[in-house]
Order: structure tokens, then sequence, then C-alpha cells
């Protein structure tokens, strides 16, 4: 694209722009941040849609916003009750560093938002993308806000990788000034929907005059995921169950707690009760639950303890093992406490 945006011509970025956003009003989905111009729900949309599929954020989004329905209450909460809210989405450093940002906003800002992608960028955990995200969304800043989606958009419209302008560049010289979040949002939901990374619709597509590769881009494949195998123990006592916490200085799920780890030494020829399917990223876990006693498991009781389900609910819990305590009460080893 040259011009005002690389190869085409002002009269066409205007076409082009009003086509996206036409087919976007009549096309977007019904997502539940997109309803209004709430700083705070857009906030908590972007973060948790980093690296998360938008099935995945909808539940998660419903019940955070249920539990800290403003950045006060997000702020005053300890770190725990808010990873717990967070166990299953992953990447819990986001939990993390929103929390912190909360706090600077009613500290240091005295609840008021930023209205700036520049100022957003000053707190925790805010990014180059997500800082525009929110600042073109909520307060109508002309600001590109280029994601994964919006980046393979771009690539095949130009045809090319940069074209000798950078992405963002790109993305500042497409956006519409007058409507830059709608705008924003439009190009992100095209290329979830329509101009996806291997079955692109493009015979769909609002962009195909302008499109100078129609699909043909080539991506790389996928690379072959890797497989692993994770034992873990269920102890149980009555209604309660052996639950550990992982070292504060862990390098992921720091501070969280799930299942003992078993040594294959410790299994005795055991059968498992559970094989659980569990994927992160790049790799797929086949999960083998094994039946055991709390003798020679537990590693200090600071770190081991015994919770009932209505104290396990209320943990940090990490996204397998919310997974294996949801299995073991639907498969009735243990009663259900709501029942």
């Amino acid at each position: 694209m040259g011009g005002s945006a690389g190869d085409l011509s002002s009269v066409s970025v205007k076409w082009l722009r009003r086509a996206l956003l036409s087919w976007y009003d009549q096309n977007k989905r019904d997502l539940p941040w997109r309803r209004n111009a709430d700083p705070y729900r857009i906030w908590v949309s972007e973060i948790m849609l980093q690296q998360t599929r938008v099935a995945a954020v909808l539940d998660h989004y419903a019940r955070f916003l249920q539990r800290f329905p403003t950045v006060r209450k997000l702020a005053a909460a300890h770190e725990s009750s808010v990873l717990a809210v967070w166990s299953g989405l992953g990447y819990y450093h986001r939990a993390r560093r929103m929390r912190l940002a909360a706090k600077e906003i009613m500290r240091r800002r005295g609840g008021k938002f930023p209205q700036t992608a520049e100022e957003w960028r000053k707190l925790p955990g805010i990014g180059r993308y997500t800082a525009a995200a929110i600042a073109s969304m909520a307060f109508g800043e002309p600001a590109a806000a280029v994601d994964g989606n919006l980046k393979r958009v771009l690539s095949r419209l130009s045809g090319h990788a940069d074209g000798g302008l950078t992405t963002w560049q790109r993305a500042e010289a497409l956006l519409d000034h007058k409507c830059p979040g709608d705008f924003n949002q439009a190009m992100m939901e095209l290329g979830a929907t329509i101009c996806t990374p291997r079955s692109p619709k493009c015979l769909l597509c609002p962009l195909n005059r302008w499109c100078e590769s129609r699909g043909a881009t080539a991506f790389k494949p996928a690379g072959a995921r890797k497989q692993k195998q994770l034992r873990y123990a269920l102890v149980r006592r009555g209604r309660n169950v052996l639950l550990t916490r992982r070292p504060e200085d862990a390098s992921l799920m720091a501070a969280m707690w799930e299942l003992p780890a078993l040594p294959e030494a410790q299994r005795n020829g055991c059968k498992p009760l559970a094989r659980l399917r569990h994927s992160i990223t790049d790799t797929d876990y086949t999960v083998l639950i094994f039946p055991a006693a709390s003798d020679g498991l537990r590693n200090g009781e600071r770190n081991t303890r015994w919770f009932s389900q209505k104290r396990w609910e209320q943990l940090p819990l990490t996204g397998l093992t919310r997974k294996v305590l949801s299995w073991v009460i639907e498969s009735g080893m243990i009663s259900n406490e709501s029942n």
C-alpha cells in the first residue's frame, strides 16, 4: 500500500473503510464487552483475550465481573481471590498484573481510567496493542490496535510482509479516525471470522476487491504438538481432598494449588482412577489420576492441606486441578456439597 495507505489511493481507502464498517455493523458477534464503552469491562476482556479463545473467555468474563464489578473491588481484592476466579484461563501473570494495575488506578489516579494509549501503557501488564485497543474503544482515541488477526489481514491486503512500511504504520494509515474503536474491532473481527489463518472465506470478505493475495498468502503448517504424561495422586479423607501449593517463586502457576504429583516409584502397581486429556499451548498431556494415601505425600504443613469442596472452590487452583476435581464430583467419588 502507498499514498496514504500503501498502494491504495485516498479514495480507495475511504471506500475500504466504509465497506469494512458496514460489514461489521451487520455481522459482528454479540459479545458482552461490546455492549457499551465501559473502560473497565473492555480492559478486563482485552486482558482475558490475550492468547485465549473467545469461547473460553465468555464464562470467565461473566464470573470475574460478578466477583469484581468495579476497579475499586479489584484493587481491594487479595491476589488469591483474583487467581481463584481466573483459574482455568491460564497465563496467570495476566491476572496478577491486572490487579496491580487496578491498585495504581485507585492509588495514583483516584479511580479514574487513563484516556490515552500512552497513559495506559504506564500501567502493569499493558502493552502497545492493549493500550491502543482500550483507548480507541472506550475513549475514541485514533490509535491503531494491531493483534495477530489484524496483522494477518494487513499482510494479505498488501500481498507481502511489509511493503516498506511496518505493520503498525499500515494499520495507522488505514484507521478510520472518525470511529477508531469500531474500525479496530472490525479488522480484528474480520481476521477472526473471515480472513482466518488456513481457510479464509475470500468470497465473503468485504475487502476482497482491495486484497492482493485473496487467501494465497502461504502460512507455515503448525508444528507437531508435544505429547507428555502427568501423574497425580487423589488423596481423600471423607469429603476432603489433599492439595499442595506450588512455590511462590515457581516459573509457572506460582502459588497455585494442585493435586500432589505422584512419582512413578510410588504407583505400586495401582491402576489409574481416571485418564484425562489436557492441553496447554503446544503440548497435549495425558493425565493419570491414581488413588493414594497421604503417607509419604505431604511435603510440609504449610504447602499441603486438606480442603472440602466449598473451600477448594475459593482457591486459586490450576486449570488442570479444577478439571480433575470437577470429574471427582461428577463421578460421585465425593458427594457434591451443593446438593
